[in-house]
């Protein structure tokens, strides 16, 4: 009897020094459900919608600090103009850096993000925010992320867009 309790104790102790002793490092991927808001150079043409994502990347655990890049894909449909112009994907190249304080990674996000605008065209921006991710297990964790996109000149047209989004993601560590 005693043996059994002394090997469960041993169990609890290491299965929890392992989610406690996170490593945020190596390749990962998710899915994603948020809001976006597309607000445009036009006046009154301010519009919001749900999106739906994909994303997948690799991050490096130096100790306190963890550094990363992801490529992230989201669908939607933000209606700007009804039945003429729809934003309806963006997808992002990212880069990021945060602070893990164990099961929790707190971090800021930048990168270049493409958006298709159906009856405008496709356009290159700039994006920037903040992150903050929660260690479920040592494979599993969920995050939430909200990012300020800009767009110049969308398909040549001359409108330009700021957008806002906030995803709730989860991601699977490989």
């Amino acid at each position: 009897m005693g043996k059994h309790f002394t090997t469960g104790v041993a169990f609890l102790a290491l299965s929890a020094t392992s989610v406690f002793a996170n490593d945020w490092s190596g390749f990962y991927a998710g899915a994603g459900v948020g809001k976006i808001e597309v607000d445009t150079s036009v006046a009154g043409v301010k519009e919001s919608d749900t999106s739906y994502g994909i994303h997948a990347g690799y991050r490096y655990d130096a100790g306190q600090w963890v550094t990363g890049g992801e490529f992230e894909h989201d669908w939607t449909d933000v209606e700007l103009v009804p039945g003429a112009i729809s934003a309806d994907r963006v997808m992002r190249f990212k880069a990021t850096a945060g602070y893990e304080f164990g099961q929790t990674l707190v971090y800021v996000a930048a990168g270049a993000a493409k958006v298709n605008v159906d009856g405008l065209g496709d356009d290159w921006g700039s994006f920037y925010g903040l992150g903050a991710a929660y260690a479920v297990s040592a494979r599993a964790n969920v995050s939430l992320e909200l990012l300020e996109h800009n767009f110049s000149d969308i398909g040549d047209s001359g409108i330009d867009a700021d957008a806002w989004s906030g995803n709730l993601r989860a991601s699977w560590k490989f």
